[in-house]
C-alpha cells in the first residue's frame, strides 16, 4: 500500500483500492456466497403432506355429509366450524405442497450418486493429467524463448504463440474437431494412403478417446502455462547456467538444481491456471466428444442448472468443484514450496 501511495498518490491509489473492493464484492464474494447458500437448502416434497391432504379431504366429505342430515343447532354449528377448519387446513397444505419450505442441510452434497462421484474424480484426474502434459510441452518452449534465442527470435516465437489466440476459443476447438473428426484432416490423409476406408467406415475414432480432449485443452490453454514460466525464467541470470555447465553439470542436473528451483513460482502459477481452466471447461469436452465419450463434471453441472433446473444441486456440484480447485492451489504451493508473495511476483 505504501508503495502504491508513493508511486501514484492518494487519489489513484484510493480509486484502485475502491475498484478492487467492488470487483471482489460484485464478481467474487457475493456470487460465491449466494451459490453456497443455495447449495445448503432444498425443498423436500415428501408424501406426508399428500397423505395429510387426503385425510383432510376424507374428513371434509364426512362432515359435509353429516351436515345434510337433520341436526340440532349446536351440532350443526360444530360441524360448520369443522368444515371451515378443514377447508383452511387443506388450503394451507396444498400451498405447502406447491411451495414447500426450505430445509437446510448437506443433502445436496450427500445425494451425489456413485456415477456422478466417479465423473467428478475422473474430471479431477483428467484435469491434472492435462496440466502435467501442458507442463511437459510448455516448459521447453518457455526455456527456449527465455534463454536459447536472441531477443528478436524470442519476440517472433512469442508472436507465433499469441497469433492463434486472436481467434475465438470456440473456433480453435472446432478446428481440432475438424482435424480429428471421423472424416477430418487426419482420417482423410489416412484414407488417401489406403490405411482407412470411408466407405467401410474403418476410420480411426479419435473423438471417442479422451486424448482428443487433452490435445484440444492443451492447445486452448497453452499460453496460461507458457507465460508464467517464461516470466520467471527470463529473470534467471544466464551466468548461473554457464557456471553450472563449467562445473560439469549435465543438462538435466542444471535444470534440476538451477533452472527449475528458480522457475518454481511460474510453474506453480501455470499449473494452477491450467488445472482450473481444464477442470471447469465446458465447451472443449462438449464439442470434442459430442456425447461419444464420458462426461466431464462441468457438463453435469450444466445439466443440473439448465436441463434438470435443479439449481440447488447444481450449486452444490459447482461448489464441490471450487473446493477441489482450492485444494489443488494449496497442493501446488506445498509441492513447489512457494507462498502467495512468490506467486504474486
Amino acid at each position: 500500500m505504501n508503495e502504491l501511495l508513493r508511486s501514484y498518490g492518494r487519489g489513484l491509489t484510493g480509486l484502485f483500492v475502491g475498484l478492487t473492493i467492488v470487483w471482489l464484492a460484485v464478481l467474487v464474494i457475493v456470487p460465491q456466497a449466494m451459490m453456497l447458500e443455495q447449495s445448503l437448502w432444498s425443498k423436500e416434497r415428501g408424501s406426508e403432506i399428500s397423505l395429510r391432504i387426503d385425510r383432510a379431504y376424507t374428513e371434509l366429505e364426512t362432515a359435509k355429509f353429516d351436515l345434510a342430515g337433520d341436526l340440532a343447532p349446536d351440532k350443526k354449528a360444530e360441524l360448520e366450524d369443522a368444515v371451515s377448519r378443514l377447508e383452511a387446513e387443506i388450503a394451507e397444505l396444498e400451498a405447502q405442497e406447491q411451495d414447500p419450505p426450505k430445509v437446510y442441510g448437506l443433502q445436496n452434497y450427500t445425494k451425489m450418486s456413485g456415477l456422478h462421484f466417479n465423473i467428478f474424480v475422473k474430471t479431477i484426474a483428467y484435469a491434472a493429467l492435462v496440466t502435467l502434459l501442458a507442463l511437459v510441452v510448455c516448459y521447453p518452449i518457455a526455456y527456449a524463448v527465455a534463454h536459447l534465442s536472441t531477443p528478436r527470435k524470442a519476440a517472433l516465437l512469442l508472436l507465433g504463440l499469441t497469433i492463434p489466440y486472436a481467434i475465438n476459443e470456440l473456433l480453435r476447438v472446432y478446428a481440432w474437431l475438424m482435424i480429428l473428426d471421423y472424416q477430418g484432416v487426419i482420417n482423410s490423409f489416412l484414407a488417401a494412403i489406403g490405411f482407412v476406408s470411408f466407405e467401410a467406415k474403418t476410420w480411426v475414432p479419435f473423438l471417442e478417446y479422451s486424448g482428443s480432449v487433452f490435445v484440444a485443452m492443451i492447445y486452448a490453454y497453452i499460453l496460461f502455462m507458457v507465460f508464467p514460466i517464461y516470466n520467471t525464467l527470463e529473470t534467471l541470470d544466464r551466468n548461473q547456467i554457464e557456471a553450472a555447465k563449467d562445473l560439469g553439470g549435465s543438462i538435466w542436473l542444471t535444470h534440476r538444481r538451477v533452472v527449475i528451483p528458480h522457475a518454481k513460482p511460474g510453474i506453480a502459477v501455470g499449473c494452477i491456471m491450467t488445472f482450473m481452466l481444464s477442470a471447469g471447461s465446458y465447451a472443449v469436452p462438449q464439442i470434442m466428444t459430442r456425447g461419444k465419450s464420458g462426461d466431464w463434471f462441468s457438463q453435469l453441472i450444466y445439466r443440473q442448472f439448465f436441463e434438470s433446473f435443479n439449481w440447488n444441486v447444481g450449486a452444490a456440484y459447482s461448489f464441490t468443484l471450487l473446493i477441489a480447485c482450492i485444494v489443488f492451489i494449496f497442493l501446488m504451493m506445498a509441492i513447489f514450496k512457494v507462498g502467495i508473495r512468490d506467486i504474486a511476483k
